[in-house]
């Protein structure tokens, strides 16, 4: 049997019938149906929307907004100014106490505003017909507001007579805050008074405590040595002075070689000598002096005194009339306080030492301030923590640069610094004599015009160009009138609540007096006698 060759040929295809092809475009038909359906549900809401608000095309094409509004013939116009007049009289005819009429002007007011939302939502623009009726009511009230004097004039004159009343109410509201602040801060609180007079009690009835504060001679020869760390403190309050000391020697490493000189007055004298020979400080040295025993400071040495004699001087500051431009808290007493200038006499109150640290009675010490004794003044006389970061600590705040005196001498734009921690070196200041300088600018103040009032101003002209830059840390300041970056607080090796609201006061501000009153035992019995806390 024969076999067949191979077909290479490839083979033909087979053809699709008519009835395949008519069933294929069916179903593409359909798919493409399908697919228009679901893209049509799928189509934003927005879309839809704006189809079924045809009005909007109508209005876009037929309806200009702004012509409309600025045309001086539109109605729209018309009512839209009559309601903004007629709010206004709604205010005047209430303060007038005339509520009949600001109810009929109130009640067309809102008949025009209905009015005018009508048409918004129309979309066209509204008909001489449809504004007649509100156009004429609203004019015959304006009208009747006119008979009433409430014309514009009258309106911008009562309108400035408030505006000028509200800036007095808010300039008495100001003066009185200031004063009152001011009262509060010289307040003596209940405790303090208290406790001076327990103190002064045990003072004189135990004698045995004038001898325990100034016993044996080798505290009398620490008084002087200059190898030791000097502070003073010059102050009449009591707890205030014990904080200071307390929280220094807390945070010191070596106590035992500190030394405190305190000063204060004839009436705060005993209570103070008492505490502190009742309280041990952990070894440290403490002093008690009082300035009625430094004679040599008398109306013929020290200006400020001598200025106390001036008829003038003493009405301006005690009688509480003073001049009205000048706050009240330049008028303060205190500021000519002879334990607040003392600080301008420490070479002369201590002859025998070399170097000193100064620190006033509102601040609380958090490290060991050994250090501040080792820094290099480079030839300056005190050592300060500048306050120049903000403009309103140059000089130019402080002092009158009208006058030609400071202003021939000294730098506006000078940087101030703060008294309350001050390393001071004795010897350079009795070689610069910077009391001398301080008694010339003092004798020159004598009519105030160089600066008001205070120990600040005299001490930037009396320490210029003689002041050692110190680093912030050693003296954060503001805790008695401002909010302070907590992180600065836990840095700051001294804490200074200068300001009004001081730590040992009602109005002191609670979150900083935490860190004050650590450092006072109130279990101490003669504390638990006269405060509650």
């Amino acid at each position: 049997m024969r076999r067949r060759p191979f077909d290479l040929r490839r083979p033909a295809r087979r053809r699709w019938s008519s009835t395949g092809w008519v069933w294929l475009v069916v179903a593409g038909l359909g798919v493409l149906l399908l697919l228009l359906v679901l893209s049509r549900e799928k189509q934003p809401r927005s879309v839809l929307s704006i189809q079924q608000r045809p009005y909007l095309s109508t209005l876009a094409e037929g309806l200009n907004i702004t012509d409309e509004m600025l045309s001086p013939s539109s109605f729209t116009r018309q009512l839209i100014d009559q309601i903004s007049l007629a709010k206004a009289f709604v205010i005047i005819s209430k303060e007038s106490n005339n509520l009949q009429f600001a109810s009929e002007l109130s009640a067309q007011i809102r008949y025009s505003q209905a009015l005018l939302s009508t048409v918004a939502i129309r979309g066209t623009p509204i008909t001489e017909e449809e504004s007649e009726k509100a156009i004429r009511e609203m004019a015959l009230l304006l009208y009747q507001a006119q008979q009433l004097h409430y014309d514009s004039a009258t309106m911008i004159m009562k309108l400035k007579g408030q505006i000028q009343s509200l800036e007095a109410k808010s300039k008495s509201e100001t003066e009185k805050s200031t004063k009152y602040g001011q009262i509060a801060a010289e307040e003596l609180p209940k405790g303090l008074y208290c406790l001076g007079i327990k103190l002064t009690i045990e003072w004189f009835k135990h004698p045995m405590l004038h001898r325990k504060l100034s016993e044996g001679k080798r505290a009398l020869e620490k008084l002087r040595d200059n190898s030791l760390y000097h502070y003073c403190v010059f102050s009449d309050n009591i707890l205030a002075a014990s904080v200071v000391v307390n929280s220094t020697t807390k945070n010191s490493k070596h106590p035992d070689l500190i030394v405190f000189h305190l000063v204060t007055d004839e009436v705060n004298y005993a209570p103070m000598k008492a505490w502190f020979s009742i309280n041990n400080f952990r070894g440290a040295t403490v002093e008690v002096q009082k300035v009625e025993d430094f004679t040599w400071l008398n109306a013929s040495y020290v200006p400020v005194l001598k200025q106390l004699q001036d008829s003038e001087t003493q009405n301006f500051y005690f009688s509480g009339s003073g001049d009205g431009r000048t706050p009240i808290k330049f008028r303060n007493p205190k500021y000519l306080s002879m334990l607040n200038h003392l600080r301008f006499y420490i070479p002369e109150v201590y002859p025998a030492l070399q170097k000193v640290v100064f620190l006033d009675d509102d601040v609380v010490v958090q490290k060991d301030l050994t250090e501040l004794f080792r820094i290099n003044l480079n030839g300056n006389v005190m050592g300060a923590v500048e306050t120049c970061m903000e403009t309103f600590h140059r000089f130019h705040k402080y002092l009158n640069y009208s006058h030609p005196l400071i202003r021939a001498h000294f730098d506006p734009d000078a940087c101030g610094w703060a008294f309350g921690m001050n390393v001071l070196d004795l010897r350079e200041w009795r070689k610069k004599n910077v009391t001398g300088i301080y008694h010339y600018w003092q004798e020159r103040n004598a009519d105030h015009t160089l600066w008001k009032l205070g120990s600040l101003p005299p001490g930037l002209l009396a320490f210029y160009g003689l002041v050692e830059a110190l680093d912030p840390k050693w003296h954060v300041l503001g805790l008695g009138y401002t909010n302070v970056d907590p992180l600065v607080i836990k840095d700051g090796a001294v804490l200074h609540y200068n300001g009004n609201m001081k730590p040992w006061l009602k109005i002191g501000m609670e979150k900083y007096k935490g860190l004050w009153d650590k450092y006072v035992d109130y279990a101490h019995p003669l504390l638990q006698r006269c405060f509650v806390h």
